[in-house]
């Protein structure tokens, strides 16, 4: 983006005044913002926080909301990249549903669902928790009981909500309550949370059969819990996997590897048994 100082200038209040963001930053966006408003060159004020935040960046350890302004004043094409969130919304209420699951880190959650006919959209949030509009460090503190999750609106002529959970089932550990994969800690929690007395059904259904299956060594802990409110995650989380493939990829590689592994290792149990 061409960075308007205009424009600039509302993010750097937007930012200072969102909860999400962590005290060093907002110091850093209020020195940015006091220096410009007093008249100190836009250019060089902009470049110097650029510098400040940098470091963060490079270790992706700045808060969302703040990760996306740095992808905007460098003029990576990531931060022009705004989910739409006015899309995820159930128009058809004949033939649309909602389906909400927790495996691990929502970044590679998405893509699954996404690339399967007759789904509509999938939104990257928090839920299962009891704080409202809970922001990300929160969420990765493990204090307020959130998990990572995705919301999925389907459309029940293409794709039913038993399809759902069978893929569900292929993508994630139900064996590990402590987290999914690499990503580890109570926000990583599986957990399968139902809209109605019907999903419970097919997937208390489900699950009975996974663990009549014997394809696990160890038992399922997946639970299956009633929907609560479902939080959004911020901008810079939604289709992670579109804005930044080669991060996506890797992430994927390494998740796929530890799933081989584990079923490697369960396989070579049985044997022994």
């Amino acid at each position: 983006m061409t960075n308007n100082q205009e424009e600039v200038m509302k993010e750097l209040y937007n930012l200072i005044l969102n909860p999400g963001t962590r005290d060093w930053e907002r110091v850093q966006l209020i020195e940015a913002k006091n220096q410009i408003e007093i008249g100190a060159n836009f250019k060089d004020q902009l470049a110097k926080l650029e510098a400040a935040l940098r470091p963060l960046n490079t270790r992706n350890n700045l808060t969302p909301d703040v990760a996306d302004f740095y992808s905007k004043i460098t003029n990576d094409p990531i931060g022009e990249k705004v989910y739409d969130f006015s899309k995820h919304i159930v128009l058809d209420v004949d033939h649309q549903e909602r389906a909400v699951f927790a495996g691990g880190c929502f970044w590679c959650m998405v893509e699954p669902f996404e690339s399967r006919p007759g789904i509509i959209s999938v939104l990257s949030g928090y839920t299962g928790g009891s704080v409202e509009h809970p922001t990300y460090d929160q969420i990765i503190g493990g204090s307020t009981g959130h998990v990572e999750a995705v919301e999925i609106i389907f459309d029940t002529r293409m794709i039913s909500y038993r399809e759902l959970v069978e893929l569900y089932w292929e993508i994630s550990d139900p064996t590990d309550a402590f987290g999914q994969f690499q990503d580890r800690g109570n926000q990583y929690r599986p957990i399968i949370f139902v809209q109605n007395a019907q999903q419970r059904q097919i997937a208390e259904q489900s699950k009975e059969a996974l663990e009549a299956s014997g394809k696990y060594k160890e038992p399922i802990v997946t639970k299956i819990q009633s929907a609560t409110g479902f939080w959004p995650a911020e901008n810079y989380h939604q289709e992670f996997y579109k804005k930044q493939p080669k991060r996506y990829r890797k992430m994927k590689r390494a998740r796929q590897n530890l799933m081989k592994y584990q079923q490697l290792k369960n396989k070579i149990q049985r044997k022994k048994r």
